[in-house]
């Protein structure tokens, strides 16, 4: 299972270096070279090692061929919107301007799997993982917590032996959907974040270090003593990296696990109404096992399919997914959807129309 692991962060890896390609002219693909593909699809890089994943199995028990160019949320939402691919795929739901300027009419966002967006750092000589608060976290990536023995983080870090030296910020460079969780969530924990920088794919960071896709913040963090930055779960893992615990809305300190992002999930999908679009935020979630800093990720699809055998094909494999595909999400490090929230998903599915009306 180790090796499975990480091969698919290799892959990610390969993915996520190509992210700035965001036309997708250099994009990776899940499918294979050579023969004709059933369906296409471009987007995120978080959930490309379980697309890939599911891709090939569907691949084996079908014979339905799916690529993927894997290029980053930004890139899939604007493919999808050009109607360049069959379907997009985004760590951060589209906006109210983004669906109004999309091509091909109505877009549904249907989740797929959950996440976490982990805050890792490389500070020589400590044996424990960090606890860290959310106006903590945000007084650091915005400058005014400079050093690491700054007592607002040694108080929360009683035996800790913390250097009096610089702290690093490193974030993302290119516009990306783990920015849009980072600071989605500090805009919803800390008021003074959501009013001095904000929320987005992009944001102005007050400093730091930018650096491309998940590999080049765990790489720039990996290298640098003194350096914090947030990625993805399995970047961390893969890169033998700390995560800290974060204090969640219970006040307790919780470290990023499937079942904490699991837990984010279940407290948010039992209060949905039918109506709900899932353009859904789940981070900083009620609940004292739950992680903070948890995030769906979505498939995005045109309600009104013109290609009626595309548009069932496309059906058929979220149904799948749904169906057989969440079983296979832990061992890649994301959280399966609460069977609730699946199920009310795969009767959404009848919303997609294809063109024959049927």
């Amino acid at each position: 299972m180790r090796i499975l692991k990480l091969a698919a962060v290799v892959l990610v890896a390969v993915a996520c270096g190509k992210e700035s390609a965001t036309n997708g002219s250099t994009a990776t693909s899940t499918a294979a070279s050579s023969g004709p593909v059933d369906l296409t699809g471009a987007g995120a890089t978080f959930p490309y090692p379980v697309y890939s994943k599911w891709f090939a199995e569907y691949a084996r028990s079908t014979g339905v061929k799916i690529n993927y160019q894997s290029i980053g949320s930004g890139g899939g939402i604007r493919q999808l919107s050009e109607q360049t691919v069959d379907f997009g795929a985004s760590d951060s739901p589209m906006s109210d301007q983004e669906l109004v300027g999309a091509k091909g009419g109505p877009i549904l966002h249907f989740p797929t799997v959950m996440g976490a967006v982990v805050i890792t750092y490389n500070v020589p000589g400590l044996s424990a993982p960090l606890n860290l608060t959310p106006q903590v976290i945000a007084e650091i990536f915005s400058g005014r917590i400079t050093k690491w023995s700054d007592t607002r983080i040694t108080s929360l870090n009683s035996g800790a032996k913390l250097p009096a030296s610089d702290i690093l910020v490193v974030h993302r460079s290119d516009g990306s959907g783990t920015t849009f969780i980072f600071t989605d969530y500090l805009s919803t924990a800390v008021p003074a974040w959501k009013s001095a920088v904000g929320k987005g794919k992009e944001v102005k960071w007050p400093v730091g270090l930018g650096a491309k896709g998940n590999e080049g913040v765990a790489g720039q963090v990996k290298q640098t003593p003194g350096s914090i930055g947030y990625v993805e779960l399995a970047y961390a893992n893969q890169n033998k990296l700390p995560a800290a615990a974060i204090a969640n809305q219970s006040g307790k300190f919780v470290s990023a696990s499937v079942p904490g992002v699991t837990a984010a999930a279940a407290h948010i999908a039992a209060s949905l109404p039918a109506n709900t679009d899932y353009r859904i935020s789940i981070v900083n979630a009620p609940g004292a096992d739950s992680y903070p800093i948890s995030s769906l990720t979505w498939i995005l699809v045109y309600q009104h399919q013109p290609d009626t055998v595309k548009g069932k094909k496309l059906v058929d494999f979220l149904n799948w997914a749904y169906t057989d595909g969440e079983s296979m999400a832990s061992d890649l490090d994301y959280a399966p959807l609460p069977p609730e929230l699946s199920s009310k998903l795969k009767s959404r599915l009848a919303e997609i129309q294809l063109a024959s009306g049927k």
